[in-house]
């Protein structure tokens, strides 16, 4: 009789060793779940860490461990990585750590190359002292322009003997924590002859304009006289007018590029007067080379330029950064010494 109370025992000792291991078993897979898929504790907006070349998995993990992430063991995190065919795949860059993410969120990014992408903005109008000292400034490119001249830059970029005023098409361009400033140059570079084909291409006809170069040059100089994008075509339509009948651009902004460092925020009686290639008060015709940076749409402005009779314009100013446009000279003058009283209104006498 002793015999069925030993099996029925063993039968309970059986099953509640069942229980156990399936309790084992279910925790064990909710927590595999939970590391997988659950937000990762402590992350903040901000948090990050870079993936080098060379870098082995634990390497990484050791970085990820810095950057607060202590959730998972080292093994259940290798085991994820090769479940998710991360492992071996993790592709150098700089990664983001953002709150609700998970550990399978951050292994993904890191086997899909998702890195952290920075940005530069080339801004219209400026020059290539500016945009070279933009450059420079930036902390997270590499800066391998660094120790070159204008001259050794374009040959570097493949444009040996071309001057680098007005080469670079001005817009915001994406680059990865250790790009170069090279990587920039080419890419604004090749937009811009891409721009500039494109306005040349869809030209007006009769411009007084011989080459595509000539286009830029004056695209240039429509972009430093005016911020308002509506009006240049309309300033675009002044100088090739101007262009047309053999008269002088005597525009300021071309002046004040051939006097360099020595300009000083104003300009001068003296300083229009003062012989320079660029001056276009004293020189017939466009100056040399561009004086900036310009975006498309100067460039379309310079190719297809506003109709009209206007050969004069003047800042109204009152702040707007608009001008008057004027048919003769006499009416230019009543416009400048309207510019002249509303300027002393705002800021007083000179």
């Amino acid at each position: 009789m002793a015999a069925p109370r030993r099996r029925s025992g063993l039968v309970l000792v059986l099953a509640l060793l069942a229980l156990l291991a399936g309790g084992v078993a279910y925790w064990a897979w909710d927590r595999w779940q939970g590391f997988q898929q659950d937000p990762l504790p402590g992350l903040q907006a901000g948090d990050g860490y870079v993936v080098a070349q060379g870098d082995s998995f634990l390497r990484v993990l050791g970085k990820l461990r810095e950057a607060g992430v202590h959730t998972g063991t080292d093994l259940e995190w290798q085991v994820l990585a090769r479940q998710l065919g991360a492992a071996g795949r993790l592709h150098v860059g700089e990664y983001a750590l953002a709150p609700g993410m998970s550990a399978r969120d951050v292994l993904t990014n890191m086997r899909d190359g998702r890195v952290v992408r920075h940005r530069f903005t080339l801004v219209e109008g400026w020059n290539i002292r500016e945009l070279r000292a933009a450059l420079a400034r930036e902390p997270l490119l590499q800066h391998d322009s660094a120790e070159l001249d204008d001259a050794a830059l374009m040959a570097t970029l493949e444009q040996p003997g071309v001057h680098p005023e007005g080469r670079f098409l001005p817009e915001t361009y994406l680059f990865t924590r250790g790009d170069s400033d090279l990587d920039i140059l080419r890419r604004a570079s090749s937009a811009l002859e891409r721009a500039l084909d494109e306005a040349w291409s869809t030209r007006a006809d009769d411009l007084p304009l011989q080459t595509r170069e000539d286009a830029l040059v004056l695209a240039s100089i429509v972009e430093k006289e005016t911020g308002i994008p509506e009006e240049r075509p309309a300033i675009a339509g002044v100088f090739v007018r101007r262009l047309q009948l053999g008269m002088r651009l005597q525009t300021d902004p071309t002046v004040i590029y051939g006097m360099g460092e020595a300009f000083d925020g104003n300009i001068r009686r003296r300083d229009l007067q003062t012989d320079t290639p660029y001056n276009t008060y004293t020189r017939d015709g466009l100056p040399p080379t561009p004086i900036a940076m310009v975006g498309a749409d100067a460039l379309r402005a310079a190719t297809r330029p506003a109709d009209g009779d206007a050969l004069f314009f003047v800042a109204v100013g009152d702040g707007s950064g608009r001008h008057v446009f004027s048919r003769t000279y006499a009416e230019h003058n009543v416009a400048v010494r309207e510019y002249v009283r509303r300027y002393r209104e705002r800021f007083g006498p000179r």
